[in-house]
């Protein structure tokens, strides 16, 4: 135990009241975030003479002080600690990171609605469909909408900036109201139809085509009913496909596997029936920490996160119990006043959603404990082949990119013992150095990462550098300025392709000594370093094309007299982007509200003469 905290002084002054407590170490750092119905009885549980939990020995012995809040109600104190728990990040708690929202099927209420991707705010005047469980699955929606429903995906600029019909229109992917080739009364039907095909409602779709179909076919109108035809074909095949439950609610399945301190939630989304896709969520896991706070800890973050905008079911089905489950569900029904039911014990179809999820988080596991087995394997080998007699904890690759001198970027990687961590990740625009100049674009990336680090700060144990010697030079001459007053600066270790540029035969060389080895190319060492390194190389490519296309679209216009940022905006919203700007002819440029005839000559020369 901490020498700095009176256990015994601090328990008398308890309340037993309902509440939430936070832990802190000396440095003053919140360790770990907890409620209680009885604050003293479940305080004093932390401070026994013979506690079986290695976990909570650990936490005990780092306690420095503990704050303590009362609440009205145990729901009330579920709600603070959650929000203590996002604030704060406590290192002994079971963190879930899902802070990013759900995305929606947005169905738009314009004169002539699209269907588009959304996430985020729900802003824009229309209908919303989800939450699907991320990006891929409501693309891969909006992909079979488009099969199945005429309807326009693409966005306003281009929709309005149209004189005739695009690709989708000649691959029978959308029916062209931009340009009137659809009835304002077609159109709208068809969109209720896509409406109802979102909600679920196949059936209803289908029977409404039918009778569309017959009364196009009695009127004569065969190429029509023919069209009916097809779409009832295509919608039939879809629903087949769709159709695995006779289930017709909304619920969210969960499998949880827990093994070796690694944990997945595999969460299967069933809106209607069907199965909206799926999603894994591998909440961080302390040492040794039981899996009934592993699985109250998920369910409470999950559930009372506010900020995702996700709709919660009123059924949820999990694949363990655990004690307090019945508490913990009145909870979550309290705070988010509606109804809420946790089951464990089911049959029949929401039998077979649960072995489907059980199956997918236990493949899960298996699979990041190979992973994280064979990172550490390369890890271990690393330090051999390094001869380093200190755990390597953190590693940096930094790479610079460019091309004939124009947009330089330099990239920084970031591995740890369980692979790339891209949270880490940053990238440095260089500027006010000679294009072309790798050396001074490494010093300026160099002196910004390190500048005012001290031994607080994230500081690898390994910093690769990919190019020549030279770089090497100038990167260890920029970390032996700025890390004089840290207890273990980086070793630093030049990556240098070999012959022919061809990968496997690289060779290292360490700064300072720039001592000279090599590591077989078979060897899982090797592969760790290729493994950086090429991360870098792709991180530093995809951050300087992003920088040269948006130089490149914007220096175009900037550059022509007389086009100021009004004007561009102009051009750019009236005509589509800098691709249309640039194939415009001067009556075309001439009729972008702004623009004479005499500045669309000036333009159209600028950008044709470029």
């Amino acid at each position: 135990m901490s020498s700095g905290f009176n256990a015994k002084s601090f328990l008398k002054n308890v309340t037993s009241a309902p509440g939430v407590y936070r832990m802190y170490d000396i440095r003053q750092q919140v360790i770990y975030v907890g409620k209680a119905k009885d604050l003293k009885k479940r305080l004093s549980s932390y401070f026994r003479s013979n506690i079986p939990s290695v976990k909570t020995q650990a936490l005990v012995s780092h306690i420095e002080h503990i704050d303590v809040t009362v609440t009205h109600s145990e729901t009330d104190a579920l709600l603070l600690e959650n929000d203590y728990i996002k604030q704060y990040m406590p290192k002994y708690n079971v963190l879930l990171r899902d802070d990013k929202s759900y995305p929606y099927i947005l169905l738009s209420g314009h004169k002539h609605p699209r269907l588009a991707y959304h996430r985020g705010p729900k802003r824009e005047k229309g209908h919303y469909f989800g939450p699907y469980p991320n990006g891929g699955a409501v693309r891969e929606s909006l992909h079979l909408m488009q099969k199945l429903f005429p309807i326009r995906q693409c966005d306003d600029l281009y929709y309005k900036s149209r004189s005739r019909p695009c690709l989708q229109y000649q691959l029978d992917r959308c029916s062209a109201p931009c340009v009137g080739i659809v009835s304002d009364e077609e159109y709208s039907e068809q969109v209720k139809l896509a409406g109802l095909f979102l909600r679920g409602k196949d059936k209803q779709v289908i029977s409404q085509l039918v009778a569309k179909m017959e009364a196009a076919a009695i009127d004569m109108h065969y190429e029509q009913a023919a069209q009916y035809r097809d779409q009832i074909t295509a919608l039939r095949r879809v629903a087949e496909q769709q159709e695995v439950s006779n289930h017709k609610g909304d619920m969210d399945v969960i499998g949880v596997d827990y093994a070796s301190g690694i944990a997945c939630f595999h969460l299967l989304f069933i809106r209607d029936g069907k199965i909206f896709g799926s999603r894994s969520y591998y909440p961080s896991v302390p040492a040794e920490t039981d899996i009934e706070e592993v699985l109250s800890s998920f369910l409470g973050q999950f559930y009372l996160n506010a900020d995702i905008q996700r709709t919660i079911p009123k059924e949820v089905i999990l694949s363990h119990s655990f004690d307090g489950i019945k508490e913990l569900e009145a909870s979550i029904e309290h705070a988010l006043d509606k109804k809420f039911e946790l089951k464990t014990q089911v049959r029949g179809d929401r039998a077979n959603f649960l072995r489907l999820a059980m199956t997918n988080a236990s493949n899960a596991v298996a699979t990041r404990l190979s992973h994280k087995n064979t990172v550490e394997q390369r890890f271990q080998l690393l330090e051999e082949a390094l001869e380093l007699n200190e755990p390597i904890k953190r590693m940096e690759c930094f790479d610079i990119s460019h091309t004939m001198g124009e947009s330089t970027v330099a990239s920084c990687v970031v591995f740890n013992r369980e692979g790339p961590h891209k949270a880490d990740y940053r990238r440095y625009n260089i500027t006010g150095i000679t294009g072309g100049d790798d050396y001074a674009a490494m010093e300026q990336a160099i002196s910004r990462r390190f500048d005012k680090i001290d031994n607080n700060g994230k500081v690898p144990d390994l910093l690769f550098i990919d190019g020549g010697i030279g770089q090497l030079r100038v990167a260890q001459t920029i970390v032996d300025e700025k890390c004089t007053h840290i207890d273990n600066p980086p070793l630093l270790i030049c990556v240098t392709k070999g012959e022919g540029r061809k990968a496997g035969l690289e060779t290292f060389t360490v700064g300072g000594s720039e001592q000279t080895f090599e590591i077989p190319s078979d060897s899982p060492a090797f592969h760790l370093i290729l493994h950086i390194r090429n991360e870098s190389h792709r991180f530093a490519i995809t951050g300087h094309r992003n920088k040269r296309q948006k130089t490149r679209n914007t220096s175009t216009l900037e550059s022509i007299a007389g086009v100021g940022p009004k004007r561009r905006k102009a051009l750019l919203q009236h005509l589509g982007g800098i691709q249309e700007v640039k194939g415009a002819s001067i009556a075309e440029l001439a009729k972008v509200p702004g623009i004479s005839l005499e500045m669309a000559q000036t333009i159209h020369d600028a950008l044709r003469g470029g």
